[in-house]
């Protein structure tokens, strides 16, 4: 398993804090480690958050479970254990 050195929300300073926070958790205040990972690549972070957000926000027609279930399914389907 690959291993990349992150830098943790306490340390975050400047545009890597502010793009932190707003990739935090709304339900539990946490930095999910896939945010994380960008740390090294702020502009990666702000790329990732704009295509979550696009997807997972972009429209009115789905409902936000069924988005989110949706997400779930492609990634067991992806076999993804994230």
């Amino acid at each position: 398993m690959a291993w990349i050195e992150t830098t943790p929300l306490e340390g975050a300073q400047g545009e890597l804090q502010r793009l932190y926070q707003s990739a935090l958790d709304p339900q539990t205040g946490e930095l999910d480690n896939i945010m994380s990972i960008h740390s090294a690549n702020p502009e990666g972070l702000a790329a990732h958050l704009a295509l979550y957000t696009a997807a997972m926000r972009g429209t009115t027609s789905l409902r936000k479970v069924d988005r989110e279930l949706i997400a779930l399914i492609v990634s067991q389907k992806n076999d993804c254990h994230y």
